[in-house]
């Protein structure tokens, strides 16, 4: 049996102020194509489908496009929210939508029943698990222990139903700890939202949502597809694609991806204003990229990001490295705020105005609140 992976579409994103809808528009036609040649029996989207719980008019519009495309080639979808979705305004009409062959799953509730499709070597059982944090499932079981977001997860593994002679796929939307980021992802304070990857054990496939890069973790068997489109200069040199598996008997699982290729691309440029201005030397770059560009002239070019944008129309980011921002970059010890987590940001305040460095005790606690902070703040 055959499936496609999708995860992170983040339909409606903007990137350094530029609307990615167009871009959106066509990989979704890229993706549909290469649905088409595949044949799959189901496609499984791994979450966060829109960039905002309340998403553009454009952005709802592309993704019903895409959904009746899908309907129309009669491919089972199967569809969970993320961590950037409603989940009730996601599955708004889901009852009526399973109806085409579309499968989106309702805000956690501590039930999760499995669809079965089959083929000659029996069924397999797809079970759906949007994001869920701590305070989901306290509150669905509060006599079960948990603290973590790997218990969270594991206490809902173990209240499915799942037949382990028989083939699983887990369709979920968490960070893997030992995931390799992207900066344009959403991180939590101090990794606390780490899940263990052994609490999928059960599962012969999990297709995972959340992290941007494609990358398997732990196992070859659960696995992140990435985003479709790269969505932050950290991202520069991805390989996008979608992950197409194919479950044989149980216990024989072929993993492969196919590459896309986008409108635009997002790249990294460095050289003088000299250098830059004259194509000649970058010809690999098409003219209506997506760019980061560093000047290393010594003094500063009037209105640069204007002239440069003359020859780069889609230049989002300019920044210098010239004598003068490396000795910048040395005093304040080459890290800045942005690239810290909140809770480093908060022991180093605390170590300044107490001249000593909190302990393991206070960071715990410090860490705890800033995580139910965070859960009542989403």
């Amino acid at each position: 049996m055959k499936f496609i992976h999708l995860s992170d579409l983040h339909l409606g994103k903007r990137v350094n102020e530029f609307s990615m809808i167009e871009d959106q528009a066509y990989i979704l036609k890229k993706i549909l194509g290469i649905i088409r040649d595949e044949e799959p029996d189901g496609v499984l989207i791994a979450g966060d489908i829109y960039d905002k719980s309340i998403p553009s008019v454009e952005a709802v519009g592309l993704f019903d496009d895409f959904l009746k495309c899908l309907a129309g080639q009669k491919v089972p979808v199967f569809i969970i929210s993320g961590n950037h979705d409603s989940p009730e305004r996601l599955a708004f009409g889901a009852e009526l939508i399973k109806l085409s062959g579309i499968h989106i799953a309702p805000a956690y509730s501590g039930k999760v029943e499995p669809i079965s499709l089959k083929d000659n070597y029996g069924a397999v059982h797809i079970y759906m698990l949007p994001f869920i944090k701590p305070v989901h499932v306290r509150n669905v079981f509060p006599e079960e222990p948990v603290e973590s977001y790997t218990d969270a997860v594991r206490a809902a593994i173990s209240h499915m139903d799942i037949q382990e002679s028989e083939r699983n796929i887990l369709v979920t939307h968490q960070f893997v700890t030992g995931a390799q980021r992207s900066d344009s992802e959403d991180i939590c304070v101090g990794g606390a939202d780490n899940v263990d990857v052994s609490v999928f054990d059960g599962f012969d496939y999990v297709a995972l949502g959340h992290i941007h890069g494609p990358q398997s973790v732990g196992r070859e068997s659960a696995r992140y597809c990435g985003t479709p489109l790269k969505y932050s200069f950290s991202e520069a040199n991805h390989h996008k694609s979608v992950t197409i598996l194919e479950l044989e008997e149980k216990g024989n699982l072929v993993i492969r991806a196919v590459e896309l290729s986008p409108l635009r691309d997002m790249r990294e440029l460095k050289g003088t204003y000299e250098e830059l201005t004259n194509r000649k030397n970058y010809e690999g770059t098409k003219v209506d990229d997506y760019l980061h560009i560093t000047l290393t002239d010594e003094e500063d070019i009037v209105d640069a990001m204007g002239k440069l944008r003359v020859v780069y129309p889609n230049l989002m980011k300019l920044d210098y490295d010239n004598q003068r921002t490396r000795e910048n970059r040395e005093l304040t010890g080459g890290e800045t705020e942005e690239s810290r987590t909140p809770l480093e940001l908060i022991m180093d305040f605390y170590e300044k105005q107490n001249n000593q460095p909190m302990n393991e005790k206070q960071r715990a606690l410090v860490s705890e609140l800033m995580e139910k902070v965070w859960e009542e703040a989403l």
